[in-house]
């Protein structure tokens, strides 16, 4: 394996392991707001989406082989609906759900994508899973993991469908800016002969990097007694 998927291994697993949450500034404001504040639910939402790395590894793993963009926009689109939905179901309905197993089934998803880059399932299994499918139904589970990162605060009532929008609608512009990104670098690695070399084995990258984020989320919902 290349000191390129090695140095990969190393950046997403330890991004993926500290991904989501709000914290610190952003935590104290979200408790403290008490009112529509469309700016800075926009603002909170897309600095969530950028710095949310299981959800960005998912969408890498989606479009690392999508060459048109019209499979892009219908792929990417099918996973911001799905997210959407159960983000704002989620808290506008108060579904009550286990973060750490919400975001140990993203790590699957995770891996489940890049596992199905590499043709694992027609290899293994002898058949093709629906990716249209797949990426809608992860797309409902990865929604619920932003949920459940706002539903560990007392939001308050007064404002809270508005505030709930706009930090939706900054995860999507969260989401469009990385992707974009995202995107341009693989158009400018797909130019090159090492794509094809290491293309194999960038998704074992991702899938790896998935079940240890699986892993680090089901060891803590065990350690915290959820079962």
């Amino acid at each position: 394996m290349s000191s390129f998927v090695l140095a990969l291994l190393t950046t997403f697993t330890s991004l993926a392991v500290y991904a989501h949450g709000l914290e610190g500034a952003d935590a104290a404001f979200v408790q403290a707001i008490d009112g529509p504040a469309v700016g800075p639910f926009i603002y909170l939402g897309a600095k969530h989406m950028v710095t949310g790395y299981d959800h960005l590894l998912f969408l890498f793993g989606v479009i690392f082989f999508l060459y048109k963009p019209r499979h892009i926009f219908k792929y990417v689109s099918l996973f911001a609906v799905g997210h959407s939905l159960t983000l704002l179901f989620g808290v506008l309905a108060d579904l009550t759900v286990n973060a750490y197993l919400i975001d140990a089934i993203i790590g699957f998803s995770i891996a489940y994508k890049a596992f199905e880059n590499i043709d694992g399932f027609k290899s293994v299994f002898y058949f093709n899973p629906r990716a249209d499918v797949a990426v809608f139904v992860f797309g409902l589970f990865h929604g619920l993991g932003l949920a459940t990162k706002l539903q560990e605060f007392n939001l308050s009532e007064n404002g809270i469908i508005t505030n709930i929008l706009s930090f939706n609608i900054g995860v999507e512009l969260g989401q469009l800016f990385a992707l974009s990104v995202v995107l341009i670098g693989i158009i400018i690695w797909r130019s090159t002969d090492n794509f094809s070399r290491n293309a194999f084995a960038t998704n074992v990258v991702i899938m790896t990097a998935g079940f240890l984020l699986a892993g680090y989320q089901l060891s803590h919902y065990y350690w915290t007694g959820a079962i």
